[in-house]
């Protein structure tokens, strides 16, 4: 009888059987699917950050060589540019364009034959574009206001700040609406030099 009960303990412990295999695979490919979705929510988020934080950061720098008087780069003759240095908004674009304000207008020209700063004058358009920027893969420019586009510049010594729409009007402040997936960051300016991530 001592014989019988030994066995019977041996062969009630083979192992797992299929349906709690299954059950585990399932549960483990649950948690996976759960971690992986909140790690790619969390990538986008800090994707949408960064790149809220670079314009934020660009639109200093250039406030910064305006307030030190930095001179232009070599291609614009290295001077001070006349209406100081700028950036350029646009809708649903993954860049913005850096610029010198060569012409004085407070706006950024994109077309036109080049000139440098140093022979500009008011009645000769010309490219300004620095430097052309872009946010982070995904990220793009959902919205800006007051107008579907518009340049920011900065003028010595406190600096002075413009902030022109498309429709060549002057507006007191702006906004930058940056989107990844249907996520937004909102990048707030006003021509006091207040710089706000929402």
């Amino acid at each position: 009888m001592a014989g019988n009960s030994s066995y019977l303990i041996m062969s009630s412990s083979k192992g797992f059987t299929l349906l709690e295999l299954i059950v585990v695979v399932g549960i483990v490919a649950a948690l996976s699917s759960v971690v992986l979705s909140g790690y790619r929510t969390g990538e986008d988020k800090f994707s949408l950050q960064r790149s809220a934080n670079k314009l934020s950061q660009d639109l200093r720098r250039a406030e910064n060589m305006a307030v030190m008087g930095n001179p232009a780069p070599v291609t614009f003759g290295e001077i001070f540019p006349s209406g100081g240095y700028g950036f350029y908004f646009a809708e649903g674009m993954s860049s913005y364009t850096f610029f010198c304000d060569c012409n004085d207008n407070i706006e950024y020209d994109a077309s036109g034959a080049a000139v440098s700063c140093a022979s500009s004058t008011v009645d000769i358009p010309f490219p300004e574009i620095m430097e052309t920027l872009s946010v982070e893969s995904g990220v793009v420019i959902s919205d800006v206001s007051p107008t579907t586009a518009f340049s920011i510049t900065f003028f010595p010594p406190d600096p002075t700040i413009s902030i022109i729409g498309a429709d060549s009007q002057s507006y007191d402040e702006a906004t930058i609406t940056l989107d990844l997936f249907g996520k937004t960051k909102t990048i707030t300016i006003n021509t006091v030099g207040l710089i706000d991530i929402d």
